[in-house]
């Protein structure tokens, strides 16, 4: 039996890089896989077999510290959290949205700033005091310009020996962001398509890129996600300033929006939070009490 990692899941086939030989392997998964519900994702750590004609099958996936659902991808050590500043503009609120998801999965995320050589200096102004907010309450912000070739090279270092997705809403740049990182990737990249106002959706499957001793996902774009994994409770410990200061409300459990003697709320009013940060988290709040129960 060979260990191996999964780096590219396409049309039913695991293709699985042999850690000994680093060889790439296609390999099929086995049926106990589907009479389980169990689907191999990429970034597993596997056990499979060769066939004598050269195919695999995957034998056993090995224990995961996490997965994520849209991407498709386990054993996740850190997520690049790709929004750009302009064209699309910079939306905190689905920001705020992906933040929470990642932090849900304990995931590390790094906030990466695209396109920061659209900005004007007046508008430069305006979001600046954003981007420090997120620095001040713990998150790395890198501020990039793949065509100005700025702030890329922390990002390399960032993902050495790390398992890395690169995540956000479609028409960021997250493909040019890797292409200018390693032109050997060659990712297809779209223009963003201007009569929308965002971007086609140009990558078709996850896989896991190397980069920089890394592996790195380049993953579809998508303009949402799902908070279903939350309950009402888990929502403020996925916003790291509201964790922070939960221990000095008054109750137990308190969810910071009634309440009496709420530390998050006292924060919000002498301006410690950002107004936006918490009306997202009310309406994230909100969205998770009003799903459908799940029998």
């Amino acid at each position: 039996m060979k260990k191996g990692i999964i780096l590219k899941a396409l049309s039913g086939f695991y293709y699985v890089e042999d850690l000994q030989t680093k060889e790439l392997i296609q390999c099929r998964s086995r049926g106990l896989f589907r009479k389980k519900k169990i689907t191999p994702l990429v970034g597993d750590s596997v056990h499979f077999t060769v066939e004598p004609d050269g195919n695999g099958y995957v034998m056993e996936i090995l224990n995961r510290k996490n997965e994520l659902v849209r991407p498709p991808i386990a054993n996740v050590d850190l997520a690049l959290v790709v929004f750009s500043v302009k064209e699309p503009d910079f939306s905190p609120k689905l920001l705020d949205r992906f933040l929470a998801v990642i932090e849900a999965n304990q995931i590390e995320p790094i906030i990466v700033l695209t396109k920061m050589d659209l900005l004007t200096s007046e508008e430069q102004s305006l979001i600046a005091p954003i981007i420090q907010y997120y620095r001040e309450i713990g998150y790395q912000v890198i501020e990039t310009s793949s065509k100005q070739q700025f702030g890329l090279d922390g990002i390399k270092d960032l993902i050495r020996n790390q398992i890395v997705v690169i995540c956000g809403q479609s028409g960021v740049g997250k493909s040019s962001l890797l292409n200018s990182m390693d032109q050997t990737l060659n990712i297809q990249v779209n223009e963003i398509s201007k009569a929308l106002g965002r971007g086609k959706h140009t990558t078709r499957h996850v896989e896991l890129h190397k980069l920089s001793d890394g592996l790195i996902a380049d993953t579809p774009g998508f303009s949402s996600l799902d908070l279903d994994q939350l309950e009402p409770n888990d929502l403020s410990e996925c916003f790291v300033e509201f964790y922070q200061r939960s221990q000095d409300c008054k109750f137990r459990g308190c969810l910071h929006v009634n309440e009496p003697r709420c530390a998050v709320k006292e924060a919000v009013e002498v301006g410690e939070i950002l107004p936006t940060r918490y009306e997202n988290y009310l309406q994230f709040l909100t969205e998770i009490k009003s799903r459908k129960p799940k029998y």
